[in-house]
């Protein structure tokens, strides 16, 4: 099995350029995730939300998953469970507002350093739509601007603590899906392992790496790329003595913007005259994933496309 690919964002500043563009254009095409080193993000920044992350569960978090598990006799589980996940989690919104001010039981010092972290991934998460656009040929500014709606993108993070699981063969920490928006921006544990990915028809391990930032992209960069870049199916395997830390923040369009084929792109598929891929609007996308979240992409792009061909439905 090839390598998973690690980016250093770094090399993209001298000659190594060329090679580090066909490295993001490779990953994008053949694996719809990447891992970036030397990314910006400040090391000392990251051990700070790791620490204060970590604490937060320890004392707010921990003791509510534990009774909600006995509470539903999951210790005991004796066949595969399939509708739930074995994780607690929070979300925090920042874009097109934020939050963070209203979520329950937070520290205000952890609240700032969130507020800190989300800017530097907002902006990190802009500056990789566009190696994106360059790798493609579309204009600088093209997909942060496909993204914008008119009131700017949605940008949020989902904070989970996936704990120690007796019988992971039986409840997966996260159900397989892929990610229904646009790029995926992860800061995960560096000592825990569980995020896997689905190449080839065999699920290969996210490799944790200390200061790493995990990129991966959403259905709407396959459609709107028409499916040069896929997203792809990716599941969390609980372990059964560690908790694994997860930051996930979702970079996605704004509720109203229209996602559609990038013209140029569906032009240069000349063997391809009709476009594959159908348009909509992005908060009609959200509606139909939130019960079909755990299925296959295909038939949720085929609804759209019907709703799309439909003048009454997409009235």
């Amino acid at each position: 099995m090839e390598n998973f690919p690690i980016i250093n964002l770094e090399k993209l500043n001298g000659d190594e350029r060329a090679n580090t563009m066909e490295m993001i254009k490779d990953a994008c095409e053949n694996w719809g995730f990447f891992e970036l080193v030397n990314h910006g993000i400040p090391h000392e920044v990251m051990d700070t939300v790791d620490k204060m992350t970590k604490g937060h569960y320890k004392k707010c978090m921990e003791q509510r998953f534990k009774e909600l598990v006995a509470s539903k006799g999951l210790e005991a589980v004796q066949a595969e469970v399939t509708d739930l996940d074995w994780e607690s989690t929070f979300f925090l919104r920042h874009l097109p507002t934020s939050n963070i001010s209203q979520v329950p039981d937070l520290d205000d010092e952890y609240r700032e350093v969130m507020r800190d972290f989300a800017k530097r991934l907002e902006k990190l998460a802009e500056e990789l739509l566009d190696l994106l656009c360059e790798n493609l040929g579309l204009e600088k500014g093209y997909l942060k601007n496909a993204f914008y709606g008119s009131k700017g993108p949605n940008f949020g993070t989902k904070v989970s603590n996936y704990p120690p699981c007796p019988k992971p063969d039986l409840i997966k920490g996260l159900r397989a899906h892929t990610d229904a928006g646009g790029i995926i921006l992860l800061f995960q544990d560096d000592k825990v392992s569980g995020l896997q990915l689905l190449k080839d028809e065999q699920w290969i391990d996210v490799p944790p790496m200390r200061h790493s930032i995990v990129v991966n992209l959403g259905d709407q960069l396959e459609v709107i790329t028409n499916g040069k870049y896929k997203s792809v199916m990716h599941r969390v395997i609980a372990q059964t003595d560690r908790t694994r830390m997860s930051l996930a923040s979702f970079y996605n369009p704004g509720s109203d913007a229209v996602i559609y084929p990038a013209k140029t792109l569906v032009e240069k598929e000349a063997e391809e005259s009709t476009q594959v891929y159908p348009k909509f609007v992005f908060d009609d996308y959200m509606k139909l994933y939130a019960g079909l979240k755990f299925q296959a992409k295909e038939p949720r792009f085929e609804a759209m496309k019907a709703m799309e061909s439909d003048p009454i439905a997409s009235a």
